[in-house]
């Protein structure tokens, strides 16, 4: 679990160069923040480094050399330094993961379960109960935060941690990672003097509108179009997260970035389309085959719009309520699961309200669950709220792209879970389209490990130690 203890970890560092404040002027005119490549300002005209290059026979060359020798040290620990956020943002990115793959294969099964054998298929309950259960995202974050420092006034807990949750709320408002890191140390607070909620709260509704409207435009399209359709469109958001990255997040086209993202959703559609492919029953239980051809075009342009909101959703969540680059990983992980909650909340005290309206036109009958529906729901409840949690962790510390693909992962490997207990065999499509989704996974691994090395050696900044003021 991500800790505290490292908020410090650039102070040796700066006590070093105020100490070598006294060989060069550039060095003791430094700011407290670090920031590897940023600019110098020019020495003083009476400091005791200027005499002896002004003296000097070479006097811009020993300058030159001067100013290099001052920067030296700093970037030699700070390049490594670079490296090492980067990994541990990549390590947190890695767990999560492997969190939300397995909650999401367990949840899967238990839906399918809960809907087709069970019997309790009630599309949108079940959505608004999952997507509530979000809420609760940020009290158990808090809980494991305080058991993590016991020793600690719960009054001083308490408070640091809404002025870190404030101060990253800002940071996610502005974009200005250096301007609101100052908030915590007495500067800044003239800068950044309003309050971030209501941004949040403006950002919570839009983000959690287009996540909730995909979502239903799945359960829309399921008795209208085939499971092939369904499958291969809904898993097209990789491409769209991708196209949304470029105008909205800045991302650079990239070859190989293209071609993983293709080859993954070349992956999804030998899967949907090969012989006996996986799809019956893997996103929800009980869907027939389609035979009215109006009806299959209607129930695919509906997917088809919930694949490219998704994808919007996802670029949307990332550019408006994730930290920018620059900041530091567990900060991001606790915002990550923040925001989560915020949805939760907005998805429990508003879209309840189709509710009733469903049971009254008779669209969908409400039924509470009982007995072994009960618990299963319960539990699969659960696992899609420790999902959803791990997934926007994912989207915050990596990307949209990244974090769409490793998504379609689960596709082959509910596959192979249904092939282990009910021994559903595997078919050829199955296991190749698996395998070109795996290898794009890795390609877009590699490229985003590689653009976290950037990312941290150009843009490092100290964003850790609020708590602790």
């Amino acid at each position: 679990m991500p800790s505290y203890s490292d908020a410090r970890l650039s102070e040796p560092l700066l006590q070093d160069e105020h100490d070598r404040g006294r060989r060069s002027s550039a060095s003791a005119r430094r700011p407290p923040i670090s920031i590897p490549f940023s600019a110098t300002p020019a020495p003083p005209p009476n400091t005791t480094a200027h005499h002896h290059h002004h003296h000097s026979p070479m006097a811009n060359e020993s300058a030159s050399r001067g100013l290099l020798r001052s920067r030296s040290p700093a970037s030699t620990v700070l390049l490594p330094t670079a490296r090492l956020d980067a990994r541990k943002r990549y390590t947190y990115a890695s767990i999560f993961l492997v969190v939300s793959l397995v909650s999401f294969t367990i949840q899967t099964e238990l839906a399918s379960y809960i809907q087709h054998d069970l019997g309790w298929d009630k599309a949108y309950c079940m959505l608004y109960v999952t997507h509530s259960s979000w809420i609760l995202l940020w009290p158990l974050q808090l809980a494991v935060l305080r058991a993590m420092r016991p020793e600690q006034e719960w009054r001083r807990f308490w408070e640091g941690h809404v002025r870190s949750l404030r101060a990253i709320a800002l940071m996610v408002e502005t974009r200005d990672v250096r301007g609101v890191v100052g908030r915590g140390r007495g500067r800044g607070a003239d800068r950044y003097p309003h309050s971030p909620w209501p941004y949040l709260l403006r950002t919570t509704v839009f983000v959690t509108t287009a996540l909730t409207v995909a979502g239903l435009s799945w359960y829309l399209a399921v008795s209208m179009t085939t499971p092939s359709d369904l499958t291969a469109i809904y898993n097209c958001s990789a491409f769209f997260a991708y196209a949304f990255s470029v105008p909205l997040l800045k991302e650079r086209l990239r070859l190989d970035k293209m071609a993983a993202v293709t080859v993954a959703i070349a992956g999804v559609l030998v899967i949907a389309y090969g012989d006996g492919g996986f799809t019956e029953g893997v996103r929800s239980g009980g869907i027939g085959e389609a035979t009215d051809p109006a009806s299959r075009l209607t129930g695919n342009l509906i997917i088809g719009a919930g694949s490219v909101l998704y994808g919007l959703y996802e670029v949307l969540y990332k550019r408006f309520a994730c930290p920018p680059d620059g900041t530091d990983a567990t900060k991001g992980v606790i915002f990550a699961n923040t925001f989560g909650s915020l949805i939760g909340a907005f998805t429990m005290f508003v879209l309840w309200i189709p509710i009733p309206a469903l049971h009254v036109l008779g669209l969908e009958i409400f039924e509470v669950p009982t007995g072994r529906t009960a618990w299963l729901l319960a539990f699969s409840v659960l696992m899609n709220m420790l999902f959803s949690g791990s997934f926007l962790v994912l989207i915050s510390l990596t990307s949209p792209v990244l974090s769409s693909v490793a998504a379609l992962l689960t596709i082959f490997i509910v596959a192979v879970v249904d092939w282990y207990y009910t021994s559903t065999p595997l078919q050829p499509s199955t296991i190749i389209g698996g395998l070109l989704i795996i290898v794009a996974f890795a390609v877009l691994s590699w490229s985003t490990w590689r653009e976290m090395n950037e990312e941290e050696r150009t843009k490092q900044v100290d964003f850790s130690g609020d708590e602790e003021d």
